[in-house]
């Protein structure tokens, strides 16, 4: 969320830049949910500043010079409010875990589809991908069938759910993505699983 809204700042900037004289602009670095910080250039009239520290910010004066400055959470919640209000929401990504040789889900992973599909339908236009998974037990190819198969019922779920059809990819991996690295024919519950990345 944080680079995406330095990036739709920077372009507004970017549009003002002609020879006519430029309003006051505001420029801020927030920082990412993960705590990461990214970083933007600030450019007017030859001169070039990089603001890489959280809420650290470059004002652009109606003369065209530019200031060093910050801003607080608060600043940016009420300056920024109509720019953040319209970025997409950050990506997400849900794990469910499968029964051994089954498209069945287990127990607690039931208990978790109401909360996930909750957080799905939140979303206005999501882009799904699903991915199937499983562990080390059985040969490749059925691995692969198997994995798939998953996928698509995961996918034919979230479809019943009101979830747009053409938003959703069914994908299997097989045992290729093993999330608990393991021998051959291992049986590990952690790797017979979905993926769902939405963004």
């Amino acid at each position: 969320m944080v680079r995406l809204a330095a990036v739709l700042l920077v372009a507004g900037i970017a549009a003002g830049c002609a020879s006519q004289p430029t309003p006051p602009t505001l420029f801020a670095v927030l920082p990412a949910p993960d705590g990461h910080i990214g970083s933007i250039a600030v450019e007017r009239n030859g001169e070039k500043r990089v603001i890489d520290t959280a809420y650290g910010a470059q004002r652009v004066r109606a003369d065209g010079t530019l200031e060093t400055t910050s801003v607080t959470p608060a600043q940016v919640k009420e300056q920024f409010a109509t720019t953040l209000a319209a970025l997409p929401a950050a990506p997400s990504s849900f794990v469910l875990y499968y029964l051994e040789d089954s498209d069945q889900l287990t127990d607690p992973s039931k208990a978790e589809l109401t909360q996930i599909f909750a957080e799905l339908k939140r979303r206005p236009l999501p882009d799904i991908v699903v991915i199937g998974h499983t562990d080390t037990v059985g040969a490749g190819p059925y691995n692969d069938r198997l994995s798939l198969a998953r996928a698509e019922r995961m996918r034919e779920m979230l479809i019943g759910l009101g979830l747009p059809a053409e938003r959703i990819q069914a994908r299997g991996r097989g045992e290729r993505e093993l999330l608990v690295p393991t021998a051959d024919e291992v049986s590990e519950p952690r790797n017979r699983r979905v993926e769902i990345n939405v963004r």
